[in-house]
């Protein structure tokens, strides 16, 4: 394959490999969409399953292309569209050419002429028609790949480029054009598969013999590892451990069990074989029971310890499908393989823009890597409260997260609930504060500060308790409180004088006491 397990070809609704249409789908970076058109995309989404499960496959394509055109980063739309596609051109007698379809004139398809004239939504409306006359033409699925990659929405980039390498596995501009995605998510082997593609295709491009050198070098480098204080300051987040996915039991940040009254894992007994061998007998497994969910896990455990997340999230996705989704094992661990997997593309893009200080695009890519990182948290963490609501815990991660990605409103009932957490209490009344500074409410905002302090130890002086202090003081100062803005920086400046600019501010309230 030209691509990795994670993009394998969709089959037909009918076999297990298409995702299940219940719950909300997932999307990974892309444009920003309502929450109104989300959920009426998920209604139209749905009728196009049902118009599928029916065999009305004219209507379901109409659907589907709707949901593909106004959300282009949901990935399982586009996994239906061509679930679909199969379905019409199977009855109707087609066979794929499996042929490249050759560029012409300017060299600029249909889509990427519609995406000139009309935006992105225009050019699916075009792609979207010509792929239900034609589903295998390459150049229409490279350039609604190109559109994807212009709106940032990296997995669907990456779908439509495989569904193009599908049908045309030795091109060299679709391989070209995988390379250079694949490396931006730091899939160096796979990178490097597209570009050996393209040499024995053209034995003397010199790019490509380059481009191997180089991201075996990358691949080196990244597989002993990365500095996570590279994102230090970019945002305030810890990276999870890939050792934490691959143990059976998995902890959130209070150290227990998201369901504590969960069984243990049964004991693996291949756990001392070598890698090699647990592989084939997983895999073995799986082909004489694969409606057994714990063959699927063990193997994917198996790829995380590897570093092959990708491949993991892809079996912890089967499982979750031949159990039905209610395996909370292989949730839990199918959203830590995320995290890890997304903070590392994050790490690495940082480190990259780091190197190349000047490269406006490397800037650009850690940014949305960052970004799409803290989102993936967000969209993880709310997983985990609506399943543990009563869990202050598990609420506190959530207010954070929300809180993290500019979402100061969202993240205030979350935040409130956490304060039943006694050794979270002044870090959610700290970050309550915060949100409401954000959001105008001043009055709020000073209440969460003092209540903050009132709840730091006595006569501890931590970091986190000057800042309590510290936020209370220029609030207070800020709405004119002065004697409440004096109490806060004169108690915070008897003990750590040199914190912030907490002295000038001293100097200020003095100057305005003087004028008053």
């Amino acid at each position: 394959m030209a691509l990795p397990p994670e993009t394998a070809p969709t089959p037909s609704p009918s076999q297990p490999g298409v995702p299940k249409a219940s719950g909300g789908p997932t999307r990974i970076g892309g444009p920003a969409i309502s929450t109104a058109l989300r959920q009426r995309l998920q209604q139209v989404f749905q009728r196009g399953v049902k118009c599928l499960e029916k065999g009305d496959y004219n209507y379901a394509h109409d659907l589907f292309a709707e949901c593909v055109g106004e959300d282009p980063a949901t990935l399982v739309y586009a996994q239906h569209l061509r679930a679909n596609l199969a379905q019409i051109h199977e009855r109707s007698g087609k066979k794929s050419s499996g042929r490249t379809f050759p560029r012409l004139g300017s060299g600029r398809g249909a889509v990427a002429k519609a995406a000139d004239k009309g935006g992105w939504q225009a050019a699916f409306v075009v792609g979207c028609k010509a792929l239900r006359k034609t589903p295998d033409d390459t150049i229409v699925l490279s350039e609604l790949a190109e559109v994807c990659g212009g709106l940032g929405a990296i997995e669907t980039h990456l779908y439509y480029l495989r569904w193009a390498l599908d049908v045309a596995p030795t091109d060299a501009a679709i391989n070209r054009q995988a390379a250079a995605v694949l490396e931006s998510i730091a899939q160096f082997d796979q990178a490097i598969g597209c570009w050996t593609r393209v040499l024995q295709k053209q034995p003397q491009d010199a790019e490509a013999r380059n481009a191997i050198a180089r991201l075996s070098v990358e691949k080196t480098i990244d597989d002993g590892g990365y500095n996570p204080a590279l994102l230090h300051g970019a945002a305030d987040v810890t990276l999870p451990n890939p050792k934490r996915v691959a143990s059976v039991a998995l902890s959130d940040a209070s150290g227990q069990r998201h369901d504590p009254q969960a069984a243990p894992a049964p004991v693996d007994p291949l756990q001392g074989a070598t890698p090699a061998a647990r592989e084939a007998a997983y895999r073995q497994a799986i082909d004489h029971e694969p409606a057994e969910p714990g063959h699927y896990g063990r193997l994917a455990d198996l790829y995380v310890a590897q570093g092959r997340l990708q491949d993991a999230e892809t079996l912890y996705r089967k499982g979750l499908e031949v159990a039905g989704g209610a395996d909370l094992r292989l949730i839990e661990k199918l959203e830590e393989t995320r995290l890890v997997r997304m903070r590392e593309r994050a790490a690495i893009a940082a480190s990259r823009a780091a190197k190349q200080a000047g490269d406006q695009a490397a800037q650009k890519l850690a940014s949305q890597a960052l970004a799409e990182a803290n989102q993936a948290e967000v969209e993880v963490y709310a997983a985990r409260a609506d399943r543990e609501p009563k869990n202050a815990r598990m609420q506190y991660e959530l207010g954070l997260r929300l809180k993290r990605v500019g979402k100061y409103r969202e993240a205030i009932q979350p935040l409130q609930a956490s304060r039943d957490e006694p050794a979270k209490r002044a870090e959610a009344n700290l970050l309550l504060g915060e949100c409401f500074q954000q959001i105008g409410q001043h009055q709020l905002a000073l209440r969460s500060y003092e209540a903050a302090i009132a709840a730091t130890p006595a006569g501890d002086w931590s970091d986190l308790k000057k800042l309590c202090f510290y936020r209370a003081g220029v609030l207070a100062l800020g709405m004119g409180q002065l004697e409440v803005a004096e109490q806060r920086l004169t108690e915070l400046a008897s003990v750590d004088f040199a914190y912030r600019d907490v002295g000038e501010r001293l100097d200020k309230i003095a100057r305005v006491r003087k004028t008053t």
